[in-house]
């Protein structure tokens, strides 16, 4: 089952595999109920007719996206290189504890064909492609969307205090195009692509598998839902195992192409 999300000339308005749910059907009361029942009930919405409008972020304003650090090996090396206390990113690797932080509220998310945005103040900025979760307000996983984490790597590299400032700001975060409604085992060993293009070709391509993960997906959840109430559920970006090499940033133009499974999410940089 997929849902999409779109702008109708009413406003916004969710789809369920290309056809409209009634006008009062949020992603908010979607998880609000019990992992289990959640095909059932979305099965026994009348649709209507065929969703053609342009799609938006799969995301409401006010529900929350948080993020994952150093879950793969390829991410930790990337850390570890452009750091100089490298050591902080090998002890969270090996932790049991991971990574978390809070990367966006739902109203500053772009989605499919929106475009995202590179800080002025940073000269080194990278896309970093992730399946990302979607949780129920139990921390329960019910599906997934592809996440596009763009990061500036320079602002982190200098200090590890300034990731807040690296990872949140306007445009640093898209989700889309839509979210795919599955159980977590069939998301363990999903591929994961990224295609950078500039000036109408490849600069840049790569895959992993998110059978390369250090940690699993329930583990995160849980982490995330320790000590933190999130009564309209959440959306959480699990890590990236792909990182362009030292020399490459993201340019003005950039169309960015992130694969997650079955579903593409395509972005413009701009500034």
């Amino acid at each position: 089952m997929y849902l999409t999300r779109h702008r109708t000339p009413a406003g916004y308005r969710w789809a369920l595999d290309s056809r409209y749910l009634p006008e009062s059907f949020t992603l908010s009361f979607l998880l609000d109920l019990p992992a289990g029942s959640v095909e059932r009930v979305l099965r026994a919405l009348p649709t209507g007719d065929e969703a053609r409008d342009p799609l938006a972020a799969p995301i409401e304003p006010y529900q929350e996206v948080w993020a994952s650090g150093v879950t793969y090996r390829r991410s930790r090396e990337a850390r570890m290189a452009e750091s100089g206390v490298a050591d902080v990113y090998d002890r969270v690797y090996v932790a049991s504890r991971p990574e978390l932080f809070f990367k966006a509220h739902g109203w500053r998310v772009r989605g499919h064909r929106e475009p995202v945005r590179i800080r002025r103040d940073s000269g080194w900025n990278v896309p970093e492609p992730e399946l990302t979760l979607v949780l129920d307000r139990r921390m329960e996983i019910v599906g997934y969307t592809a996440g596009d984490d763009v990061s500036s790597r320079d602002i982190e590299g200098e200090n590890p205090l300034y990731l807040p400032q690296a990872k949140v700001y306007d445009g640093s975060c898209a989700l889309g195009p839509g979210i795919l409604l599955t159980p977590p085992e069939e998301m363990r060993d999903l591929p994961i692509r990224l295609r950078i293009e500039r000036a109408g070709g490849p600069v840049f391509e790569e895959e992993t598998s998110t059978a390369q993960m250090k940690r699993s997906f329930e583990d995160l959840a849980e982490y995330l839902g320790r000590e933190l109430e999130l009564p309209s559920g959440a959306l959480l970006m699990t890590g990236t195992g792909i990182v362009p090499g030292d020399d490459f940033t993201l340019e003005v133009g950039d169309l960015v192409h992130v694969t997650v499974g079955e579903l593409v999410l395509t972005n413009e940089v701009s500034r």
